[in-house]
């Protein structure tokens, strides 16, 4: 599997596949979150919570298979001191959005399936949830960010 993704990537850039791969599928779960978020507009409830249920797991095995070993491995060891440098603060901001939002999400994912203990329970749940997908979605716009600045106009990036 490692040799797959270490391969070169199939967008052009200096990517590796595994670079690639992790750009389409978090573009893919942020459509996802768009259509749960229109269902929910149109009253359509059930569908809406397994979109968003799918959606929200789908990012958690994103985030744990392909983006935390990279954020360890190459941006952890130049946090703070080269925090200075664009590279470095945009990825740790990311990183840092996109971790608050894993984690809302499924706190608020959880809490639409009826899995936490009623002392956790809300009643606002669709302030709760556009919060949620308005982390998510700034996430995804860090996430593209963070794929430019490391692949475009990058050609030896560290992969």
């Amino acid at each position: 599997m490692d040799e797959i993704l270490h391969r070169p990537g199939f967008l052009g850039t200096s990517a590796n596949f595994a670079a690639d791969m992790t750009l389409v599928l978090s573009l893919a779960v942020a459509v996802l979150f768009t259509i749960g978020f229109v269902l929910a507009r149109r009253g359509r409830y059930g569908i809406h919570r397994w979109v968003q249920t799918t959606a929200a797991a789908l990012n958690a095995i994103l985030v744990g298979w392909m983006m935390i070993l990279p954020f360890r491995d190459f941006v952890l060891p130049g946090i703070p001191d080269r925090l200075d440098e664009r590279f470095y603060a945009l990825t740790t901001l990311h990183g840092l959005t996109g971790l608050s939002a894993l984690l809302f999400g499924v706190f608020v994912a959880l809490r639409g399936n009826e899995l936490v203990p009623s002392a956790l329970k809300f009643s606002n749940y669709k302030r709760f949830m556009r919060v949620s997908y308005a982390l998510y979605m700034l996430a995804t716009l860090l996430g593209i960010a963070v794929y430019l600045t490391w692949f475009v106009g990058n050609p030896n990036p560290p992969v």
